[in-house]
């Protein structure tokens, strides 16, 4: 029984069309890709991707040390208030 899309013309990004044009569509999805995760972890303010990853970086090395496990619990609330303000400020600086 033949399908309804037999003898259809085959859509660019389709294994049918080969060459140079596949490689570009599937680099400029890669761009695409790229391009939406800075702009969605970066965006405006590198300093929040920044800071957070300081934050959760300190206090990885804060909980692996026994004496000071107690600490880390109230570490990383306080890092992310300070990141954010430090945002806030340099926002209203730029103003």
């Amino acid at each position: 029984m033949p399908s309804s899309l037999e003898g259809a013309a085959p859509l660019p990004g389709d294994e049918h069309s080969a060459g140079v044009a596949g490689t570009r569509s599937f680099r400029g999805v890669i761009v695409a890709f790229g391009r939406f995760w800075w702009d969605f972890l970066v965006g405006e303010t590198p300093e929040l991707l920044v800071g957070s990853v300081i934050a959760v970086g300190a206090v990885a090395l804060l909980a692996h040390n026994q004496s000071v496990r107690a600490v880390t619990v109230a570490a990383l609330p306080v890092l992310v208030v300070l990141v954010l303000g430090f945002s806030a400020w340099r926002a209203a600086r730029r103003r």
